[in-house]
């Protein structure tokens, strides 16, 4: 299934990424890097299924993730890797 990283603090808050996901699933996050900026993470509402609960594998896994890299091509600081 494929993946997304997302170095956190080497993002910058440009949040570029989050309107070229296909499938929404990185969001701003409400926490600070060391920089004090929002950073981009991976949406916590990916990990659970339609019902609320949790998909397999505890919820660690980009669930929903097409593993099309547009959100690691536009990001100007290269903070995105994707795992096939």
């Amino acid at each position: 299934m494929p993946r997304i990283t997302i170095n956190y603090e080497k993002c910058k808050g440009c949040l570029l990424c989050i309107s070229f996901c296909p499938k929404n699933l990185i969001v701003k996050s409400d926490k600070l890097n060391r920089q004090g900026l929002n950073y981009a993470e991976f949406s916590r509402q990916a990990f659970l299924r339609a019902d609320g609960i949790p998909r397999q594998g505890g919820g660690k896994e980009n669930s929903g993730c097409l593993g099309c890299a547009m959100c690691a091509i536009i990001c100007p600081d290269c903070c995105i890797t994707v795992y096939k």
